[in-house]
């Protein structure tokens, strides 16, 4: 392809909306443009990108056993009905409305779908296992869409589905699907970890995530999640999946009894630490959340967070939000009290579920609110003083250093992008939609069914936050567009066109694929351009084809050499 035919426009500046380095190059370098707030046009140069991350796929995929189909976009909301997810699912269901007044919605995920090609298409066990695979676009209505490609509201994804006979066989297809995610990774040109994580909306008992770690003292990094894992016996978890051994509370020698103390103008953990001269550890705060319109109290040790995606697990929530002052106001005058948020306690909750964190199960001689403005018991003790709540559960973030549940070593964290997941779903969508077969006894069974997702366009976008500098994008070669570019320093000397076009039709007689900026512009822009596109090899033919060499350089390393077009030629076909 020739540069003065090809269809991209390179900016100067970065686009003022973007956030992360990712969607800044991804417009700057003419591969992406915004149609409107989340949905993004791709442009040749992107298009390329993402169909060969989709041949990497496909051939994984298939390499596994896995058969590709295609679904709908667009999906009644019978099925949806019949799964339960139709009015839980959230608001980032798009719900429309055809011609006939019938209830559809745009596909954010096709689990309700699969279950329905697979009670209708396998009757036997004999049938199984079955794994089928699509990659579509897929929109999700989030609320605030951001980092460009990264949490879009209209994206590519390839999502796969396992129908097995028993608990057995979804191990396996779970286990090839893991092993075929490592290789289109890698192959990709990213180093991914495989983490353990929550099965959100899709559901299930098991999932992991496959993320790309990214350099948190890089600038504008788009990690999303914090990723904590074991360097000594390589224990790894999502934050939201995390859990660890937490060292004992100091409980002793703080309180000889239980007494109910003074604590005017304290309002957090901090404060009331200091004004009491204990650590935060001996505090037991509790805080009240809002969990799909209910309210809960949250109780957990002063010195740790609540982790909400544990804590709405807890309650087999769908949305989870820290509750407002008008609203504690109220759960006060239903209860007959009148604090404020940093003297609440659980005894005397009305219309209030509690959970306690496992973290003050120990605890002795603590400190709680008793939900009495500027009061607090201290060296208050479970059962005598404060009744413990029945609902016990792990609702702590983990925090770096904590000690590994596997080994003890100290826990490192990091932050990560997820460009995969996998679930191990069991039968939450075929009991729910009597997706059944008949097994060897002839009974009829609901299927073990499995979810494993790649996104496409994330793959895409995590690859530019992992491989940039401040130059531009560095490509992986499997994934660029083009693999090499030829650039004539000056396209008014004869001698550079001339090899410049030889080297470029040689190459494309080899298969390669080239391009050639012969654009009428100035060699500081093409070169420029070039490391901003992120073509993984440039060929430069200036004023040392005198001499009959050119300059070779690898962007990856941004290292140059000076060699013959012959070699050059050679070089890329021999890398291929």
């Amino acid at each position: 392809m020739r540069m003065s035919k090809l269809f991209v426009q390179t900016l100067r500046e970065f686009p003022s909306d973007a956030e992360v380095m990712s969607h800044k190059l991804l417009v700057r370098a003419g591969y992406i443009r915004k149609l409107t707030n989340g949905v993004y046009n791709y442009l040749p140069l992107m298009w390329r990108v993402l169909k060969k991350i989709e041949n990497i796929v496909r051939e994984e995929m298939d390499a596994a056993g896995a058969q590709e189909l295609l679904m709908p976009f667009v999906q009644p909301s019978e099925l949806w009905q019949e799964s339960g997810r139709w009015e839980v699912y959230g608001k980032e269901l798009m719900r429309l409305k055809d011609r006939h007044n019938r209830e559809m919605c745009l596909g954010p995920t096709h689990e309700e779908v699969i279950t329905s090609i697979g009670r209708e298409g396998i009757r036997s066990y004999k049938q199984l296992p079955v794994n089928l695979y699509q990659i579509q676009s897929k929109f999700r209505d989030e609320i605030r869409p951001r980092f460009g490609l990264l949490r879009g509201r209209e994206f590519i994804m390839k999502d796969a589905y396992s129908f097995d006979a028993d608990e057995e066989g979804l191990d396996k297809s779970y286990e090839i699907m893991a092993k075929a995610y490592k290789k289109i990774f890698e192959r990709c040109g990213l180093e991914t970890k495989m983490v353990q994580s929550d099965s959100g909306a899709i559901g299930g008992s098991v999932s992991h995530e496959f993320m790309v770690l990214v350099n948190e003292e890089s600038e504008n990094n788009a990690g999303e999640n914090d990723v904590f894992y074991c360097t000594k016996c390589g224990y790894s978890a999502n934050s939201n999946h995390a859990v660890s051994i937490l060292n004992p509370a100091e409980t002793d020698g703080h309180f000889d009894k239980a007494q109910i103390t003074d604590t005017p103008d304290v309002h957090s953990i901090e404060e009331l630490s200091q004004f009491l001269k204990v650590p935060s550890s001996v505090i037991c705060k509790c805080l009240i959340y809002v969990i799909d319109g209910k309210y809960v109290a949250a109780l957990i040790r002063g010195d740790r967070t609540v982790e909400e995606t544990k804590l709405m697990n807890v309650f087999a929530g769908n949305d989870i939000r820290i509750a407002r002052n008008d609203e504690i106001e109220e759960i006060m005058n239903n209860s007959g009290f009148s604090a404020i948020a940093g003297f609440i306690g659980p005894k005397g909750l009305k219309g209030v579920e509690i959970v306690a964190d496992e973290t003050v199960k120990e605890l002795k001689n603590f400190v709680i609110g008793i939900n009495q403005t500027d009061k607090h018991l201290t060296g208050a003790n479970w059962g005598s003083d404060v009744e413990l709540p029945e609902k016990i559960a792990d609702i702590r973030l983990v925090e770096q250093n904590d000690k590994c549940k596997d080994c003890g070593a100290e826990l490192k964290v990091t932050k990560g992008i997820e460009v995969g997941n996998i679930f191990k779903l069991g039968t939450k969508y075929s009991k729910a939609m009597n997706a059944t077969f008949t097994d060897k006894d002839g009974q009829e069974k609901p299927f073990i069914m499995g979810c494993y997702g790649i996104g496409i366009s994330r793959t895409a976008a995590a690859a530019v936050e992992r491989h940039h500098d401040e130059y531009g994008i560095k490509w992986p070669v499997s994934i660029a567009p083009y693999k090499v570019i030829v650039v004539p320093v000056s396209d008014q000397d004869e001698k550079q066109m001339s090899v410049a076009e030889e080297i470029y039709n040689k190459l494309i007689e080899a298969k390669i694929e080239v391009l050639l900026d012969d654009r009428q512009e100035r060699a500081g822009v093409k070169l420029k351009d070039a490391d901003l596109i992120g073509i993984p090899y440039r060929i430069t033919v200036g004023k040392t084809i005198l001499d009959n060499l050119v300059e070779f350089k690898e962007r990856a390393t941004n290292v140059t050499q000076t060699i013959s077009p012959d070699e050059a030629v050679q070089r890329i076909i021999n890398i291929s």
